[in-house]
């Protein structure tokens, strides 16, 4: 599994992705479509129409990571678009659900708890 460092953000594209894309074309995507900064430290996440694929876009100091998934079996619980956003930021802990066949809220799941470092 793919292990993101810390303060890492992850956008997820709403809807499909044609995934027939190479890195530049989901670069291009990146930046003219979600009006971000593919050089960013985040995770840039597609899916294709049949939510059995994915792929994961990543800057990593001199060159790009493209990560894919195909499932064998079942769907990812992927997110229509909505309120024409073309992407969503979504946490590390979401993005873990979505690649365990999870949906992105889990009502059932305990909250997130953040250490606190007495000083």
């Amino acid at each position: 599994m793919l292990s993101p460092r810390d303060g890492l953000t992850v956008y997820l594209a709403c809807g499909a992705t044609d995934l027939r894309k190479s890195i530049d074309a989901l670069a291009a995507v990146v930046k003219y479509s979600f009006d971000l900064d593919v050089f960013s430290s985040s995770l840039f996440v597609f899916c294709n129409k049949d939510r059995d694929k994915l792929k994961i876009l990543y800057w990593d100091h001199n060159g790009f990571w493209l990560y894919y998934r195909r499932l064998d079996k079942g769907r990812f619980k992927w997110p229509k678009q909505s309120d024409g956003k073309p992407a969503m930021a979504i946490s590390r802990r979401q993005l873990q659900w979505l690649l365990d066949g999870l949906a992105l809220e889990q009502h059932k799941a305990h909250p997130e708890v953040l250490a606190r470092i007495a000083v």
